[in-house]
């Protein structure tokens, strides 16, 4: 018998409260933060799905290793522990730690880049972006044509586009110092990346000469895709798809705030030794000595357990089925999300929900807002506030106005799910009510952290 009911792998030993507010506390909250979840307190949101990036919740294995923390300045014994576990699934020569995954592309990214460089990607996620543009270089998106119509159903929809790859290589020799994949693909709606799609680029990139990077902050998730839905791997384990997928990569980037299922930390892995030291250096100047890179000896020991934690099949399943589990229910009401639902995340198409307002009032800003306003819930828009801005000036729509519900990691059980689920159908319920926003005040890069934003008509709903 296949019962249907979704059992959290898990029990429950310690709680943390969370405090309920009315609407008008919601209200108040709204402009105080300017318009910008980012800006609010966390004790005024009742579920905050703002991200899935070091929220989750630690294991009694991951709190009882922190225990065993040695926090040495060099050479400590949570270091070789650390290295250990990312070497056994990535099989990266060199591991260097970070305090998260920004840190490691600034640090790569630093080491590699020159102005006028091309970076192409199937989707740069906001920092990834960011710390590419910082450097003078083109992060390039090449997703398939597919991966941008939030309605086509295909099982590998974060794929990169392999032509679109080969061209750029052809017509830029020189110019690609390097070329990566993000798996899952976080700005595409969280879609998977197929096992042959990631072996096929490293083929392309390798006959030209440049190395080949996984942006790996959700591989588990990515790995677990493959096994349920490419053919010739159901019957390998999420650990043996990961390892064959880093097999095919020169290094990676990770934040361990995802898939790692720590509340912070990362690393840099790399094969090339002289790359590997000219990063290192960068490491000591700004982050930390190579054997603890910004993070705190149990903190490594907490990376390490976790990312063994992050590919049992029982948590992989639950994870995902927890996602489609909403995504079912939104799709069963009408309501526009992209298709089919990720590993990490249910993105709401903003464009097809609220076809009324035209991007320049930025439709997946304003009906995140909304969200919060009706039922307290945080969300993140992954539209053109995030990706509208380019570095010389210019605003650009966004190819997809999405807002992105991620799933805190071994957090939130189904009557959260349930209880949002009724919040985004009562939001639904009133969609035509739901007017547009402007930008009053802005920083030049990543502005969708501090800005600050006003509704364009007077208020959030019309009256």
């Amino acid at each position: 018998m296949q019962f249907k009911t979704i059992i959290e792998p898990f029990r429950i030993k310690a709680v943390e409260p969370i405090r309920h507010t009315t609407r008008a506390e919601r209200e108040i909250a709204l402009q105080e933060a300017g318009y910008n979840l980012f800006l609010l307190r966390a004790e005024d949101v009742l579920i905050d799905l703002l991200t899935d990036s070091g929220t989750g919740a630690m294991s009694s294995g991951q709190w009882a290793g922190m225990m065993l923390g040695d926090e040495s300045y060099a050479g400590a014994k949570s270091f070789y522990k650390f290295e250990t576990a990312v070497r056994h699934i990535t099989g990266f020569k060199h591991v260097i730690p970070t305090h998260q995954g920004r840190a490691a592309e600034r640090i790569l990214f630093g080491s590699a880049l020159k102005p006028g460089d091309i970076v192409p990607n199937n989707t740069h996620f906001d920092t990834t972006r960011a710390n590419t543009e910082f450097r003078g270089a083109i992060a390039l998106d090449i997703p398939i044509p597919e991966g941008r119509d939030p309605q086509i159903i295909l099982p590998f929809k974060g794929n990169i586009d392999l032509g679109k790859l080969e061209q750029t290589l052809r017509e830029n020799p020189g110019n690609v110092p390097l070329a990566m994949i993000t798996v899952t693909n976080n700005s595409g709606g969280g879609q998977p990346v197929s096992m042959a799609n990631i072996r096929a680029a490293s083929e392309i990139c390798h006959r030209y000469g440049v190395p080949f990077f996984l942006d790996a902050c959700r591989f588990a998730e990515n790995a677990y895709f493959i096994k349920l839905r490419e053919e010739g791997y159901a019957d390998k384990t999420p650990l043996e798809i990961a390892q064959e997928m880093f097999s095919y990569a020169d290094g990676a980037t990770m934040s361990a705030k995802k898939d790692g299922m720590a509340n912070i930390g990362g690393f840099l892995a790399l094969n090339d030794d002289a790359l590997a030291q000219e990063c290192k250096n960068m490491l000591i100047l700004t982050e930390g000595f190579p054997t603890y890179g910004g993070l705190a000896g149990y903190d490594l020991e907490a990376i390490a357990v976790g990312l063994e934690e992050v590919l049992h099949e029982d948590y992989l399943e639950y994870r995902l089925r927890s996602v489609a589990y909403l995504g079912d229910i939104l799709t069963k009401a009408g309501v526009p999300i992209m298709q089919p639902p990720g590993g990490h995340a249910i993105y709401i198409d903003a464009k097809a929900m609220l076809p009324h307002i035209p991007q320049s009032e930025y439709p997946a800003w304003a009906l995140s807002l909304a969200l919060y306003l009706e039922g307290g819930i945080r969300s993140v828009e992954i539209g053109s506030v995030m990706f509208g801005q380019q570095p010389d000036g210019r605003e650009i729509p966004a190819a997809m106005e999405l807002v992105r519900l991620a799933f805190p990691r071994r957090v939130y059980t189904q009557s959260h799910v349930d209880y949002l689920a009724e919040v985004i159908l009562h939001v639904n319920s009133m969609k035509e009510q739901i007017r547009g926003v402007r930008i009053t005040a802005s920083p030049p890069v990543l502005r969708h952290f501090s800005a600050r934003l006003a509704p364009t008509h007077g208020g959030l709903f019309a009256t």
